[in-house]
């Protein structure tokens, strides 16, 4: 079944609760890096945003306000890979060697 709101089908849950509700999530979350001064500003329009819905909506109000308790997820890596691990090798610098029965 889709689930079509204002006539846009949200591709994952952060896109449905935007688009149904009407807020945007990373105002209130936070992105995963921000510096001191981004999230002071972010905050400042957060609580401003906040204050406005608790006139209008109270309900999605407290959702909103219940986001800026929340830590943001880390982001995925922007190549989509994951990075990678370190190989540990032993200290002497000999690798082991395998040998393969034919």
């Amino acid at each position: 079944m889709k689930t079509i709101v204002a006539g846009r089908e949200p591709v994952t849950a952060a896109e449905f609760v935007e688009l149904a509700l009407g807020i945007d999530l990373e105002l209130f979350t936070g992105p995963a890096i921000e510096s001191p001064l981004e999230r002071v500003a972010r905050l400042d329009v957060a609580h401003a945003v906040l204050a406005e819905l608790r006139e209008s909506d109270p309900e999605v109000a407290r959702y909103a306000e219940s986001l800026l308790r929340t830590i943001p997820l880390k982001q995925p890596h922007p190549s989509g890979r994951r990075p990678r691990r370190a190989v540990r090798r032993p200290a002497d610098g000999c690798t082991a060697r395998t040998a393969v029965a034919a």
